[in-house]
């Protein structure tokens, strides 16, 4: 029942995938002013948002992990899983932006990269993340997990800031979408293409998310087995 569920929502996903894509590129407009280009929105913008969304959950895995390391093991391991799961997911969707956002600057600034409030922090938000993985990775010890924890607790606070950067300061990255000056917005005919194309990717990561939080679950059952047969074998 459980592999049925995850191949039709599978399925699901691949069909949103392409249909996100028709939209993206055959039925939406060209941007009056940037033209063809424009079109790598579709999935720059989903990706950004996918990417926050993760870095929330390895949030709130972090705080439940320290929270619950002494009271409730069970509960801090399974949260631990779902916060390295949303770090590893995140830092994907991450350097999908981080990818997307020079080759759109490329032809519409002429420039690959500026050191703007906006670009900056969102580096910074993928270093430190990859920091993080690279922590869970190498180091060793019984400690490993609270570092990480308070790591990613760290690292979240730079998701606001990233999100509030072109409000807060002159940028050379464009004004909000959505919810900026007066007469910001979008076409209907690009809005909705944009809504699928976040559906599509929102549903692509969640598949993703659960996948590697159920790899991550099984390792960890795997090692507390192999410590307990250990202790049972010097008894």
């Amino acid at each position: 029942m459980k592999k049925t569920f995850i191949l039709l929502y599978a399925a699901l996903t691949a069909a949103l995938m392409v249909w996100g894509f028709y939209q993206a590129i055959y039925v939406a407009p060209d941007d009056a002013l940037q033209g063809y280009v424009f079109r790598i929105i579709y999935y720059h913008v989903p990706s950004a948002s996918v990417a926050f969304l993760f870095f929330a959950v390895s949030l709130l895995g972090s705080i439940g992990y320290l929270a619950w390391r002494r009271s409730r093991p069970e509960w801090a391991q399974i949260s631990d899983a779902w916060a390295l799961a949303g770090a590893e997911v995140g830092v994907v969707f991450c350097s999908v932006v981080l990818t997307t956002g020079p080759l759109w600057g490329r032809r519409a600034w002429g420039i690959w990269w500026t050191w703007d409030a906006r670009l900056t922090t969102t580096l910074v938000l993928w270093l430190i993340y990859v920091s993080y993985l690279l922590l869970r990775r190498f180091a060793a010890g019984p400690q490993v997990q609270t570092y990480a924890a308070v790591l990613g607790i760290f690292g979240a606070i730079d998701v606001p800031i990233v999100y509030m950067s072109n409000r807060w300061w002159r940028t050379q990255h464009p004004a909000p979408v959505f919810g900026g000056s007066e007469g910001s917005g979008m076409a209907p005919s690009m809005a909705h293409v944009l809504l699928w194309n976040m559906l599509a990717w929102l549903c692509w990561g969640l598949l993703i998310l659960v996948l590697r939080y159920q790899v991550e679950r099984k390792r960890q059952q795997i090692t507390e087995k192999e410590a307990l047969d250990a202790l049972q074998a010097h008894i």
